[in-house]
């Protein structure tokens, strides 16, 4: 099968792409600077922007042949103002472009989160995305995660962060929220999957990995892969913005995803619809498992860089 996949240098999209061909299937990306993306062998590189419609027209159809199923893995979660209009404007470019093209399928990767008036104003931006990509003709398949765990996960990188750094941690009531994070392995396996099971087609999924955790649980389990005990101290009031500027002091996130993160805090995020199980089934990866993994991954591209920069 020949597909598209937006976001091919981004955390899930880099991990998508070489499973993919690994699967037998022929890749084509859409990147916004050719020169700086090393495809894997085999990969057909298309330059374009999504908000720029008339760059996309190469991507989605390749000298005559159009692509079969393309993937939209784009979201601008630390984009700073504005990010709202440039996600709806790209979604919108982007299934125009797919439904002109003749394109079948169209899979999604979006928030998990109940459909509510209070969700994060993150979250309701995935929404957005998801409702436009619903709106033409190639059939879509959304798949909703919570936190995805590896090494260069936005959310899972300031976890790692407070947990490597802080031994004794203050912080407000969300640390009692409940969540059902995911291994980026599972992601990619379900993301996979769903391509070749024509039974997702048109449909909404709840992806996450086999542990239900509240954030505290999540942090100490984190800081134990590190060697270390972690005590939590609660406070009864903490707000969004001083709990934002809080992540920003103790760790490396930027303001906008600081804020974009610290929102999502306030909803519980698990599996309530596990139908994509029967569907697509994968062996799931357990939480701990899934964080050596992406500590181990982030040592290891951390020696490479300094061995680089040695040499």
């Amino acid at each position: 099968m020949r597909v598209l996949v937006t976001g091919a240098t981004g955390f899930v999209g880099s991990r998508l792409v070489p499973a993919l061909l690994d699967r037998g299937h022929e890749v084509v990306v859409l990147v916004r600077d050719a020169d700086d993306y090393a495809p894997p062998a085999g990969v057909h590189v298309v330059e374009g922007d999504l908000l720029e419609p008339n760059s996309l027209r190469s991507a989605f159809d390749i000298d005559g042949d159009p692509v079969d199923a393309a993937y939209y893995l784009v979201h601008s979660m630390d984009g700073g103002p504005g990010y709202e209009e440039r996600d709806r404007n790209c979604a919108q470019n982007f299934i125009e472009a797919a439904s002109t093209a003749g394109v079948d399928r169209v899979i999604y990767l979006g928030g998990l989160g109940e459909d509510r008036e209070d969700l994060s104003e993150h979250l309701k931006s995935r929404r957005e995305v998801e409702r436009i990509l619903g709106t033409s003709d190639p059939a879509l398949t959304t798949l909703r995660a919570a936190i995805i765990v590896g090494a260069g996960s936005a959310s899972f990188e300031v976890i790692h962060g407070l947990a490597s750094r802080l031994p004794v941690m203050t912080t407000p009531k969300w640390v009692d929220t409940l969540c059902q994070p995911i291994a980026i392995d599972d992601v990619v396996g379900y993301l996979v999957g769903a391509l070749e099971e024509p039974a997702t087609a048109d449909d909404t999924f709840e992806i996450g990995g086999p542990n239900v955790l509240t954030y505290a649980e999540i942090l100490r389990q984190t800081r134990r892969q590190l060697g270390h005990k972690l005590w939590i101290i609660r406070v009864p009031v903490l707000s969004p913005e001083l709990s934002a500027k809080w992540l920003r002091l103790v760790t490396d996130v930027n303001p906008y995803l600081a804020r974009s993160l610290v929102e999502g805090l306030r909803n519980t995020v698990i599996v309530e619809d596990d139908r994509i199980r029967d569907l697509v089934p994968i062996d799931q990866t357990p939480f701990e498992v899934a964080v050596a993994r992406a500590i181990n991954e982030a040592n290891r591209s951390e020696a490479a860089r300094s061995e680089a920069t040695r040499s």
